[in-house]
């Protein structure tokens, strides 16, 4: 076993602990992947962009990582409804799920690339690993910590499993019957905190599949179990997910996938924290969703978000607003001019120890923070030499991402992208913003997302 330098706060423990490599290769890492039904907001963003600055951060103490990250296409119930959440929004739009499923799963793979996200070794569907998920259930069932309930449904036997909470705290004799996201079934288990491995179909004529115990669909947390066993040669090194996944959710799948391994499957737990957008918790209710499209209708850089994250601990809920996205966008843009000017990298005796030093602060509990915070003081810094400057910019470009070498592209504009922007830029001087927001909107249908700055206008070509 490898002990790396980088330590991160497991939540199972709650401490500060190394991040180790089991197999002495690389570390196997599972990050709980999105239900792609809708879009992704810059909420659940902010978990993926997680696992990516840990992996970054690995590479640069010299040691890989394998990431597997599931992609959720069935049998995820809604938060206040006994549906499943591809079904609804199948019936709502009257497309078939399947077509649902891929089109939202190409759009979270084109977000991850425009926030610098770099891609999982594996993205594995729920809908396509049945047969994996069958096979753990079987095992389940045949060592006695799951059963067949009265309603011909497989649930995991949660008094099986005699250390169920320690990730949340939460003890199975006070939780209540009917708690998040299992069903209140009359009776049909053995005990009310007890949950679903397979549902049976019921009713329910779509996204179903034969099985030993009747037809039906695979619960939410089995999913996770089967494909972090399967995938990482039944050992996570460093499982990550969002803070709200502790329970149920990873509880659940602790104990299934140790009942079936027999010790300890996940080394460590790590939680990314809550965002709040504009002072308020991100809901479609309240009108404050926000997605990567969003920030590039408004002309911003989508790193800008990517930024914003960086400045915030992972385990701190942030607040983030348009103001920040703005500041954020303007940092970048000045950070990419000045490594312009500051020229080639030079790699003296200084710019390797002050990268050491922002190494080290990466190396604790991922403190980007610290790093931000040194990078600013750096770039004001006119005592240090351009070149070492450079330098450090470049080497922590290699974990913040934000692409900060990028090259100026020319950009050729058709005429009537070029009218438009001309007619745009006198409606902002003659202060009729009710215009220029219109025609920004159709030059975005154009594929140009338009910038306003201290300047003047600026725009990009997007792909």
């Amino acid at each position: 076993m490898i002990t790396t330098p980088l330590s991160l706060f497991d939540t199972r423990t709650r401490t500060l602990m190394p991040v180790t490599i089991s197999n002495d290769r690389f570390a196997r890492i599972y990050n709980c992947g999105p239900t792609v039904y809708r879009d992704a907001h810059v909420g659940n963003l902010r978990t993926f962009l997680l696992s990516d600055l840990i992996l970054r951060t690995l590479r640069l103490a010299g040691f890989e990582s394998r990431l597997i990250q599931n992609i959720t296409d069935v049998g995820h119930m809604s938060e206040d409804l006994h549906e499943d959440k591809m079904l609804a929004e199948s019936a709502k739009r009257k497309l078939d799920p399947y077509a649902i499923a891929r089109e939202y799963e190409d759009r979270f793979h084109k977000d991850l690339a425009q926030l610098g996200i770099q891609p999982a070794a594996a993205y594995p569907r729920a809908s396509e690993s049945i047969e994996m998920m069958q096979a753990l259930i079987t095992q389940l069932i045949e060592q006695g910590s799951a059963y067949v309930g009265d309603d011909s449904s497989v649930y995991f036997a949660a008094q099986s499993f005699p250390s169920y909470g320690e990730i949340s705290g939460n003890r199975l004799d006070a939780l209540q019957p009917g708690h998040r996201y299992e069903y209140t079934d009359d009776g049909a288990k053995r005990f009310h905190a007890d949950w679903a491995l397979w549902k049976a179909a019921g009713n329910r004529t779509e996204m179903i599949w034969d099985a030993p115990w009747g037809a039906g669909f695979p619960g939410w947390h089995i999913e996770c179990s089967a494909m972090s066993l399967h995938f990482l040669d039944s050992f996570v090194d460093l499982h990550l997910g969002g803070i709200d996944l502790r329970f149920p959710h990873h509880e659940n799948e602790r104990a299934q996938s140790n009942a079936a391994a027999g010790y300890e499957v996940v080394a460590q737990w790590v939680h990314g924290e809550h965002l709040l957008f504009e002072g308020r918790k991100m809901s479609k209710s309240a009108g404050n969703v926000v997605l990567v499209s969003d920030l590039v209708a408004r002309g911003l850089d989508p790193l800008a978000l990517r930024l914003c994250f960086i400045e915030n601990r992972y385990r701190s809920q942030i607040d983030l607003t348009w103001d920040a996205l703005h500041a954020a966008d303007a940092t970048i843009t000045r950070w990419r001019k000045k490594l312009k000017d500051w020229g080639p990298s030079a790699q003296t005796p200084d710019a390797v120890a002050v990268i050491e030093s922002l190494a080290a602060m990466l190396m604790n509990d991922l403190s980007t923070v610290e790093v931000a915070v040194e990078l600013r003081r750096i770039e004001r810094d006119e005592s240090v030499a351009p070149g070492v400057r450079a330098a450090i910019f470049r080497a922590m470009d290699n974990v913040f991402a934000l692409d900060l070498d990028r090259a100026d592209a020319e950009i050729w504009l058709t005429d009537e992208q070029s009218r438009l922007l001309t007619e745009r830029a006198a409606a902002r001087a003659a202060k009729n913003f009710a215009r220029s927001d219109e025609l920004r909107e159709e030059l975005l249908t154009l594929k140009i997302a338009v910038k306003d700055g201290p300047t003047g206008q600026s725009y990009e070509v997007i792909a």
